[in-house]
């Protein structure tokens, strides 16, 4: 009965958040891009409490790897807004909610969410638990990557001169790698069906997108 009524739970948070998504791209496609990009911050901010209810972020242990990544995430790019240490020269805009001396609290939301889903992701395969931390470091670059095309026109963040540089990259795997050991030593793990479908919605709206 338990695992019943959690197996469906995790059915219904999926199809909400794929519902959020396509009707994004479609939205988007259809000719409603600044409707649909002013409400990425309803959009991130349900996945991310989707995520913690389901994931689920539910002992102490979680939760000070929660906050360690949000913090972090939120330090690093603390540091490349106001001093392009780390990342590059870059800004964020105004459709990414509400910002901390110029960084949005929804980033440092999102580098734990992605910390957490990633590592679950490569907790499907039985790769060793070191490519296993570089593979979903990568996974997070990759997924960065595809952003960087379409943040500027949705006006999330723009980098100096309209390219992302190189260091932003290296910066991303270096601090995902890191935030990935985390996870390796505190041995945490979650819902892997969510955590899945969480990447590839962002996965397939951002490469959508790209082309």
């Amino acid at each position: 009965m338990i695992d019943a009524l959690v197996k469906n739970k995790v059915r219904l948070s999926v199809g909400i958040i794929w519902l959020f998504h396509i009707s994004a791209i479609i939205g988007i496609s259809l000719g409603y891009l600044d409707w649909f990009i002013k409400k990425t911050p309803i959009n991130l901010g349900l996945s991310f409490l989707l995520f913690l209810l389901i994931y689920p972020i539910n002992n102490l242990k979680k939760t000070g790897a929660l906050l360690l990544f949000f913090i972090g995430g939120m330090f690093a790019e603390w540091l490349g807004v106001n001093y392009q240490i780390l990342f590059g020269e870059y800004e964020y805009g105004n459709n990414f909610g509400p910002k901390l001396d110029g960084v949005p609290y929804l980033i440092g939301a999102y580098w734990a969410l992605l910390t957490f889903i990633t590592a679950s992701i490569l907790d499907f395969t039985k790769l060793p638990y070191r490519i296993k931390i570089i593979g979903a470091a990568g996974l997070m670059v990759l997924l960065d990557f595809l952003m960087e095309k379409s943040a500027p026109i949705f006006d999330f963040w723009e980098f100096a001169g309209g390219i992302p540089t190189f260091e932003n990259y290296w910066t991303w795997f270096l601090l995902g790698l890191i935030f990935q050991v985390v996870i390796k030593i505190l041995n945490i793990q979650g819902n892997r069906i969510l955590s899945l479908n969480l990447y590839l919605a962002q996965f397939i709206f951002f490469l959508y997108f790209y082309f």
